[in-house]
């Protein structure tokens, strides 16, 4: 091996490793918490919104089921009397007229039976709203520490570029001078370029995810996402303090869209006895008044309106509300069946992922940290290789990405808990 300097490559080594963060512009940031971004989501999210006018419009179909009918008036005038050879008479002795005021009676409780099936149209319209918020807020919230956590991991290959980056500096240095081999040059920079390959791949899933955040919370798209993570959020959560029955019957209680189901099938209830009722006829009552279209010249008659149900009694909508009941029930089996298998699966998969994270050293980086003072010494002392010294920076980088990635799944455990059960379980 040709014998080289170590003054200005370990110099540049300690610089980098004692120093605790880089110095960089300032450019304006938003610092943002999952707690913010949810006050945003809820505040400007476009779906929500948009789901809030159906609810709107819910409600004012309940306004429309409580109108009783208009009554209706009616007027016939003669047009041309031969006789006078005159249009449009209204006198005494040779005009015609007559006048009509009728009003529709609604029988078997239609009104009533309206405003009921409204009534429940609006719960469907909210328990679809807030499962929409359920879902969209795990998306939000998921999608949040997937960026956090990869953000860290950034950090991680900015480190290394740097510090390699100076390492490469250093010896294209002594090979000037003849202390290094070509090999070790060319060694170096393979690494570089390999981690500046996945350090740019990196960075632009971190700004697809940040742009997933931008668009669910109405943040504008030039806004420099600073997101941030308390030691609480992390330290707070310990799934197995948590009864799996306790789960269930809290997603029993709370989950939407099971709500939903079971208002599914009180509305389609509804609409079987708004049906029969439909089957009974409604009352017209009228009162006229003629003059001089008959006996006497100056009638005033009470009519009566009333369909016969000889042939359409409303059968077909009767048997569709059957139908619509058996599925609403048949919906809910298999909605009660998919809540229990997700909050279980989600539950177990959390006790997994915790069991697996405990199991890692807390104190890893800490100890790398002294870890590297140890090698920096054997490195100039010979005791290890260029090649073993690189491998170091490898198995350092793997095992910090590792980490990463499980304290995203973690944290994403901890909010898919949330999301099965319908409530903040964890917050």
């Amino acid at each position: 091996m040709i014998p080289f300097r170590f003054n200005t490559f370990l110099s540049c080594l300690l610089l980098l490793f004692s120093a605790t963060a880089a110095s960089a512009q300032a450019t304006d940031s938003i610092k943002l918490s999952l707690q913010d971004a949810e006050s945003l989501f809820v505040k400007n999210n476009y779906q929500l919104i948009a789901k809030q006018y159906q609810t709107d419009q819910a409600r004012a179909d309940v306004i429309t089921a409580r109108l009783f009918d208009n009554p209706e008036i009616s007027y016939e005038n003669i047009l041309y009397n031969k006789d006078t050879k005159k249009f449009l008479q209204t006198n005494s002795t040779t005009g015609q007229y007559q006048g009509a005021l009728s009003q529709m009676i609604k029988l078997a409780g239609k009104r009533n039976k309206n405003i009921k099936l409204a009534t429940t149209g609006v719960k469907l319209a909210e328990y679809e709203y807030f499962d929409l918020m359920r879902t969209l807020r795990y998306t939000l919230s998921s999608t949040f520490y997937k960026a956090y956590y990869d953000q860290q991991s950034a950090k991680v290959y900015k480190e290394q570029i740097n510090s390699l980056k100076l390492l490469l500096s250093a010896n294209e240095q002594q090979l000037k001078m003849g202390n290094v081999a070509m090999k070790d040059i060319i060694r170096i920079k393979s690494l570089l370029y390999s981690l500046q390959g996945e350090y740019n791949s990196l960075l632009n899933d971190i700004e697809d995810l940040q742009t997933q955040i931008k668009l669910m919370t109405n943040i504008t798209p030039d806004a420099n996402l600073e997101l941030v993570v308390s030691a609480d959020e992390e330290n707070n959560y310990q799934p197995d303090k948590k009864a799996y029955s306790n789960l269930l019957d809290t997603a029993i209680t709370y989950r939407a869209d099971l709500q939903l189901a079971k208002t599914g099938i009180a509305y389609a209830e509804n609409n079987l006895r708004l049906q029969k009722a439909n089957a009974v006829p409604d009352v017209e009552l009228s009162l006229t008044y003629d003059r001089r279209g008959g006996y006497p010249d100056k009638y005033t008659g009470i009519g009566i309106k009333l369909p016969i149900p000889l042939f359409n009694r409303n059968q077909g909508e009767i048997k569709k509300a059957k139908i619509a009941i058996d599925e609403g029930r048949s919906n809910l089996s298999q909605q009660e069946t998919i809540l229990e298998n997700e909050v279980y699966n989600s539950y177990a998969s959390a006790l997994r992922t915790e069991k697996l994270y405990r199991g890692f050293d807390s104190n890893f980086n800490s100890d790398f940290d002294k870890l590297i003072v140890e090698v920096i010494k054997n490195f100039k002392n010979r005791n290890i290789s260029l090649l073993e010294f690189m491998d170091f920076y490898d198995s350092y980088k793997a095992n910090t990405l590792q980490m990463n990635t499980l304290r995203y799944e973690r944290m994403n455990a901890k909010e898919e808990i949330n999301f099965v059960t319908g409530s903040t379980i964890f917050k």
